[in-house]
């Protein structure tokens, strides 16, 4: 059970839960480690007692964990403590797409695209790492406080769809493929259905298709037509329809075949909205309404909730059979009253006849044959009788159901063209659904279409929780007993509530719960008195600190310097000794550490400087004052010399580049002017002349 403060793995403390959904919880919290803020998804109890969905679960976050992409929201660690199981994931500070869109209502065509794109490059990365998602959806999708859109939950679907967990786990039918309705095989064009499907939604607020059950959506999914959203919002450009309508076909081979076909498109309706460019393989004629076989209603059936009942996935069947044989007999009389307005056409009427006593003839011949055959009459070449081949090819080894879940059990079964039958038992032991026994032991042949009948778990109904609330701590752990709870006691600090007495329990008094079950209850410790609640001085001036903590009766203890990744949070707090919202003793020292900005590079400097032959009037051997400075104004050396190469080994550099100059001094010759006119000569210049040469050079990181 995970508990706010406590410590996961000793590294993750567990600050706040910050969501729930149908498989885990996700639970802020703050990785001591790395010192950063994750968050952590931790598997619902019910799930981490099945060992078959943890480790298919662990494969597939461990696989997750290997994808880094910014539209991804990236698996840092996977692991388990105890019993909880659980993933360690990047915190993004933002809301779903879910919420966005019921915000906004629906989403401008430009803003539905962009994030279309985002997400699709997403799945495009997770789809080169042969990862498939198999649950997108706006719940999956996040956009950050920051605008980037990130998908989320990589993993724990596959590991989901792969163990019989039931739809109402798995999220909304409305954006499932039609072969993940159908129970088949799904790949990387199954998510792009759903992203189709989202697309839909964010540009019209609506899913495309809607029901009273999952039972009915699915079907919906199947065979009906896909509606247009220009029939929603006329607005949206064409180019877009049919974006989403390639997306969304029927059958997998005329969809977009990857995530990089349809990037090219999105990217294109945004530079040329109004250009029909998607090439959409006969939508009408795929998308067309067409019968619903036996076993899709059976497979439909395993991936729906298992709260909608048989006699519903019956009715709908029942529906479409009955619409479809109307439909056929509509057809048929029309076709008899077309048929009867013909002229009557005597020579083609023998043609006719003819044709069919000839056919008549042969028929009749194929059957002589084979009744003769299956008498042993015509028998010549020795093979076993027809009979005894039928008989061969009609059987089936049975296989070994028990321990399956029943959805599992019934559709393995079908397969094999055997008939399932089901009887329920009520057990404690296994989780309801479970296969507890067969009439038929695995391993015997067995003709097809034998009836199996299957023994099936069922949870025992329970004992009504009593109501302990109110009551005090000896006589509601008595009252719990005498019905075969086993009670958890949980001490709680409330000034309302008398020291002693039980504020609350879980599960609640008058629901039902198995006999030995454990409930908890919550026991009043009176009010805090000398406990305190720890403030967050995070991101405060070390003053502002000082000033709340001590406002909270909890002195400041020892504060350091530390270097600290965010910039942001540079000459403020980055560190306390305890979690915010943790209670401790009044007058309990809290330390902190105040950053420093990010940790500064340093570099070095070990190399021979040369000489400065940059200018060609040095000469070997000169006097020559050299210096080297870093570019923040470190001077590193000063010195004068008469020979090269110079050696040097500087550390602790706080700059990348520096400058070497060199300063030496020239003898200049003199120059002697003879003046043509009246032959004088003349002496000029000589003296000496100060050089300088600069050069730039670059420090090694260290």
């Amino acid at each position: 059970m995970i508990k706010i403060g406590m410590m996961i793995a000793d590294r993750y403390e567990i600050l706040e839960k910050i969501g729930t959904g149908g498989m885990s919880d996700v639970y802020k919290a703050k990785d001591h480690k790395l010192n950063r803020f994750v968050a952590v998804k931790v598997l619902k109890q019910e799930f981490s007692e099945n060992a078959n969905f943890v480790s298919k679960f662990r494969i597939e976050a461990q696989a997750a964990a290997g994808l880094m992409h910014p539209n991804i929201v990236n698996v840092y660690d996977v692991g388990e403590e105890g019993e909880n199981h659980y993933i360690v994931m990047e915190l993004v500070e933002g809301i779903t797409l879910k919420k966005y869109i019921e915000k906004k209502a629906r989403l401008s065509v430009k803003e539905a695209v962009s994030i279309a794109i985002q997400v699709s490059m997403g799945i495009e990365a997770a789809h080169n790492n042969h990862i498939i998602h198999r649950d997108i959806k706006p719940q999956n999708i996040i956009i950050s406080k920051e605008g980037k859109v990130k998908v989320t939950d990589f993993g724990i679907a596959k590991a989901a769809t792969s163990n019989t967990i039931t739809s109402n786990v798995m999220g909304s039918v409305h954006y499932t493929s039609p072969e993940q309705a159908r129970g088949g095989y799904s790949d990387e064009k199954s998510d792009i259905y759903s992203l189709g499907i989202t697309m839909f939604e964010m540009l019209t607020g609506r899913v495309p298709f809607n029901g009273e059950t999952t039972v009915a959506i699915a079907i919906k999914h199947i065979q009906e037509e896909f509606p247009s959203p220009r029939d929603y919002v006329p607005e949206i450009p064409v180019c877009v329809e049919q974006i989403v309508f390639k997306c969304c076909q029927k059958s997998p081979d005329r969809r977009y075949q990857s995530m990089s076909e349809l990037i090219v498109d999105l990217k294109q309706s945004l530079i040329s909205p109004d250009e029909d460019f998607v090439k959409v393989t006969d939508p009408d004629e795929e998308a067309s309404t067409r019968m619903i076989t036996d076993r899709d209603m059976v497979q439909i059936k395993r991936q729906s909730d298992n709260r909608d009942s048989m006699d519903e996935a019956m009715r709908l069947k029942k529906d479409v059979r009955d619409r479809d044989h109307a439909r056929s007999y509509e057809d048929e009389d029309d076709e008899d009253w077309d048929d009867d307005e013909e002229d009557y056409d005597p020579k083609m009427e023998k043609i006719t006849t003819i044709l069919a006593v000839v056919a008549a003839l042969l028929i009749g011949g194929i059957l002589i044959f084979l009744v003769g055959r299956t008498m042993g009459v015509f028998n010549f070449s020795g093979e076993k009788a027809p009979e005894e081949q039928e008989q061969e090819a009609e059987q089936v080894e049975m296989i070994r159901v028990v321990g399956m879940h029943v959805d599992e059990a019934k559709r393995m079964l079908l397969d094999l063209e055997l008939s399932p039958e089901i009887k329920y038992e009520e057990n404690s032991s296994y989780d309801a659904g479970t296969v507890l026994r067969a009439s038929v032991q695995d391993g015997l042949m067995i003709d097809k279409g034998t009836t199996i009948v299957l023994t099936v778990a069922e949870a025992a109904e329970g004992v009504e929780v009593p109501d302990a609330t109110g009551k005090s701590q000896t006589e509601g752990t008595a009252l719990l007993e005498k019905e075969g709870f086993v009670v958890n006691v949980v001490e709680s600090n409330d000034p309302q509530v008398e020291k002693g007495i039980v504020i609350s329990q879980s599960p609640e008094a008058g629901t039902k719960a198995s006999a030995g079950q454990s409930v908890t209850i919550r026991v009043s410790q009176g009010a805090e008195d000398n406990k305190v609640r720890v403030p967050d001085v995070v991101g405060m001036t070390e003053m502002d600190a000082t000033v709340t903590l001590t406002e909270s009766g909890l002195p400041v203890g020892n504060v350091t310097e530390t270097p600290h990744e965010d910039p942001a949070l540079t000459d403020l707090v980055c560190y306390q000794s305890y979690s915010v919202g943790s209670y401790v003793d009044k007058g309990t020292p809290v330390d902190l550490r105040i950053s420093t900005g990010p940790a500064q590079k340093t570099y070095k400097y070990a190399e021979g400087i040369t000489a400065p032959t940059e200018d060609a009037s040095y000469q070997s051997g000169m006097q020559v004052n050299v210096t080297l400075t870093a570019d923040d104004g470190t001077q590193l050396l000063n010195t004068q010399t008469t020979t090269f190469p110079v050696g040097v080994n500087y550390t602790g550099i706080k700059s990348a580049t520096g400058t070497i100059r060199y300063t030496f001094t020239v003898q200049m010759e003199p120059t002697t002017i003879t003046d043509p006119e009246t032959g004088e000569t003349t002496t000029e210049g000589g003296g000496t002349e100060t050089k300088t040469v600069e050069r730039k050079v670059n420090f090694t990181e260290e």
